[in-house]
């Protein structure tokens, strides 16, 4: 009798990988039409290259941010500073820069050292006072408005002059001067992504195999490093048809970098989602729950001081207003992202695109000159429809 297992259709294979990872396919799906929608609205005014460029750098203070949130989401617990923790770290770097003349590295890693401060403080009580973290972080969102409106009330909004500080969020890479009408380092470091992405790929496929995992057909295979490579360059092409890869992009690339690698790579990683699976478990296995809680703490506010930093600059400015909704943004850019509502569930990656879909909505609805109010109610539907969707899909 013949025993060997037959392997399905390539259309039922890719209808069973919808389903199986849905949840991760919509939000893809999401940004698309999103973009799309946008493009169609604005005459594809809002695909522009500059636009693209202008999106990132918009961009960036919420995703750094929605990155150390992640973490904070993942153990189930919450920070609701981190938007005026933003905000008046983006005024005491202005401050340090324009009124004592440091340096704006200085003043950035000053800064910096200030959100590990403030997030030790908070972590500190909920772990080991046992204040809970959504009281602590709800005193904190108003005594951070309360410390940025001391720090600016005398002054009200201050320009920042500093060309440095003020090209994180507005400065683009340098290029090889080559007479070229295109941005070459740009594509360059495309083609490098792309060739990482795909050693990347084959080397968790080939792990996969070896552990006898189930892996995606090799027409599928290949066809998902095409769309992904294809996808890459698009984009490089045309930011390298503007001015290149904003700075902005480089700073949050780096940071998602290191927590990618942080949460799958390293034990601490395996601790963040082993509380959030179940804390009481993590803990009789060995896991030092505060000690990682802290950790999650201190880095949403390093995240936070370092969102602050990357608004400041791009508004070259530092003012009273600055921090409001911050953490909505976060916050909905980490659940759009797939972070699970009961916890343990989350990543990184998919918080950046989480983002990209807040952001853009906020782009394209300010292109198209819809009023503030009505894209808090748009932003707050998409939000709640994502996460409706999160719950059902993984009850199912």
């Amino acid at each position: 009798m013949d025993t060997q297992t037959k392997k399905p259709g390539l259309g039922k294979e890719i209808g069973t990988l919808v389903k199986t990872n849905i949840r991760d396919y919509m939000m893809y799906i999401a940004l698309v039409l999103i973009m799309g929608f946008f493009a169609w609205q604005t005459g594809g005014g809002f695909l522009q290259a500059r636009n693209i460029a202008n999106l990132i750098n918009q961009a960036g203070y919420v995703a750094v941010m929605a990155i150390g949130m992640t973490l904070i989401l993942i153990i189930v617990h919450i920070d609701l500073s981190v938007g005026f923790v933003a905000g008046f770290s983006g005024a005491v770097a202005a401050i340090l820069m324009t009124k004592y003349g440091v340096n704006e590295w200085l003043a950035i890693l000053i800064v910096l050292v200030m959100g590990l401060l403030i997030g030790l403080y908070q972590g500190l009580l909920v772990t080991w006072v046992g204040v809970p973290a959504f009281v602590t972080t709800l005193a904190g969102m108003f005594i951070f408005r309360g410390l940025l409106n001391l720090s600016l009330q005398e002054t009200g909004t201050i320009i920042i002059p500093n060309k440095g500080f003020n090209a994180l969020s507005n400065g683009f890479i340098p290029d090889i001067p080559a007479g070229l009408d295109f941005h070459l380092v740009t594509m360059i470091i495309g083609a490098i992504i792309v060739i990482a992405v795909i050693v990347s790929e084959i080397k968790t496929r080939m792990n996969k195999i070896k552990y006898s995992f189930d892996v995606p057909s090799t027409p599928i295979f290949v066809f998902k490093l095409i769309a992904l490579s294809s996808i890459i360059l698009v984009v490089m092409w045309t930011l390298a048809s503007y001015q290149g890869i904003p700075w902005t992009a480089v700073i949050v690339g780096v940071v998602l970098m290191i927590y990618n690698y942080m949460l799958n790579k390293t034990k601490l990683g395996r601790s963040i989602y082993g509380i959030g699976g179940n804390a009481q478990a993590a803990e009789l296995s060995g896991i030092n729950v505060k000690k990682v809680t802290l950790f999650a703490f201190c880095s949403v506010s390093v995240m936070a001081a370092l969102g602050g930093i990357l608004y400041t600059s791009r508004l070259q400015s530092a003012t009273p207003t600055a921090g409001v909704a911050f953490e909505m943004d976060a916050i909905a850019s980490s659940y759009i992202g797939g972070v699970a509502v009961s916890g343990g569930v989350g990543r990184v990656t998919n918080t950046i695109i989480g983002t990209l879909v807040i952001m853009s909505l906020t782009n394209g609805m300010n292109l198209m000159g819809i009023d503030i109010s009505y894209q808090y109610i748009v932003k707050g539907l998409i939000f709640v429809i994502a996460v409706a969707f999160d719950v059902r899909s993984r009850k199912k």
